[in-house]
C-alpha cells in the first residue's frame, strides 16, 4: 500500500505507539528498520502513519523490541491496515479532518465518557439543537454548511443504536440543561431526548447540579474513548480551535481522575432523571 499524506487519527496512533515501543527498547529508527529488513525512511513513515503495516508486522517489531506486554501487541495489530472506510467517508471533502478523526474514535471505542458543562455533547443533541449551535459558530456558516454539519452530527449518534451499542456514560452539569439554546421550544425537546436516551440500557446520564460543592477540570467539554487496553484510551477536548485529541500515559491518567471525582460529585441516574424532567417542565 502506497504511503498516504494525510493519515487517519488511527493510523497516527500506531505510529506513534510503535516509535514508543522502538525508544523504550533504546533502539535508533535506522537500527531498528535494519533490523526489520528495510530503509530507515520507510521507518519514518511507519512512525508517522503514513505507511500501511499489517498485523504480522507489528509483531514482529514488538519481538525485536523486546515488548513483553502481549495484550497490548494485540491491541496494536487490531489497528492495522488502511484508512477506515466507514459513513464518514462521504464528509471528507465537505469537514475539516478534526470532525472525521472524532467519529473514527468514537466508531472503535469500547466505551465512552462524557463531561459537558456549559454544552450537551454531540451525542445525546437532538437536530434542532444542533442546527441553533451551528447558527451561531464563529466565523457563521451557509445554510449548505450548517445543514451538512447537522446530519454529520446526528449520524455520529448511530454508535448507540444496534445489536452492539457503545456504552456510554455522559456527566451534565445543571448549567448544560438550563442554557436554552434554540428557544423553549427547542431546549424542551432536547431535555425529552436526554430522558429518553438515559433509559437505553447502554447510556448513563449523570447530572452535576448548582449547589452541589466544587469539581475539577476547566469546564471545557470532554469525550474519553475507551480503547482495547487502556494504554490505547484517548481523549478530545473541543475548543475554539477545533479537536484536541491527547493520548500521553499523564495526561489519560489526569482526565480519568477529573472524570472520576466529576461522577462522584453527581446525582445518581434515577434523580438526575427526575431533575432533567423538572428543569423541562419550568422551560
Amino acid at each position: 500500500m502506497p504511503p498516504t499524506n494525510t493519515p487517519t487519527l488511527r493510523q497516527r496512533r500506531l505510529g506513534a505507539e510503535l516509535r514508543k515501543l522502538r525508544e523504550r527498547a533504546g533502539l535508533s529508527s535506522t537500527a531498528a528498520a535494519a533490523r526489520l529488513g528495510f530503509q530507515q525512511a520507510r521507518m519514518s513513515m511507519i512512525e508517522a502513519g503514513r505507511y500501511a503495516v499489517s498485523a504480522e508486522r507489528v509483531r514482529a517489531m514488538a519481538v525485536n523490541y523486546t515488548c513483553p506486554d502481549r495484550d497490548l501487541i494485540e491491541a496494536l495489530a487490531g489497528l492495522t491496515g488502511g484508512r477506515t472506510r466507514g459513513w464518514w467517508e462521504e464528509y471528507r471533502e465537505i469537514l475539516s479532518a478534526g470532525f472525521l478523526d472524532l467519529v473514527e474514535l468514537e466508531h472503535h471505542a469500547k466505551a465512552i465518557r462524557v463531561a459537558g458543562i456549559l454544552h450537551m455533547p454531540g451525542l445525546l443533541q437532538t437536530a434542532d439543537h444542533a442546527r441553533a449551535l451551528f447558527q451561531s459558530t464563529v466565523p457563521s456558516l451557509e445554510a449548505y454548511e450548517i445543514e451538512h454539519r447537522v446530519s454529520f452530527r446526528i449520524k455520529r449518534q448511530s454508535i448507540l443504536y444496534g445489536d452492539a451499542p457503545t456504552p456510554l456514560t455522559v456527566i451534565l452539569h445543571e448549567a448544560a440543561l438550563r442554557m436554552g439554546f434554540g428557544g423553549a421550544d427547542t431546549a424542551r425537546a432536547q431535555l425529552r431526548h436526554v430522558i429518553k436516551m438515559s433509559e437505553h440500557e447502554n447510556v448513563t446520564v449523570l447530572v452535576l447540579p448548582f449547589g452541589g460543592g466544587t469539581f475539577p477540570g476547566s469546564g471545557q467539554p470532554v469525550v474519553y474513548a475507551f480503547g482495547p487496553v487502556p494504554q490505547l484510551d484517548t481523549v478530545q477536548l473541543d475548543t475554539d480551535h477545533g479537536c484536541e485529541f491527547l493520548d500521553a500515559e499523564v495526561q489519560l491518567n489526569k482526565y480519568r481522575v477529573i472524570l472520576d471525582q466529576m461522577e462522584t460529585c453527581s446525582l445518581d441516574p434515577v434523580a438526575s432523571r427526575e431533575l432533567i424532567h423538572h428543569i423541562a417542565e419550568e422551560i
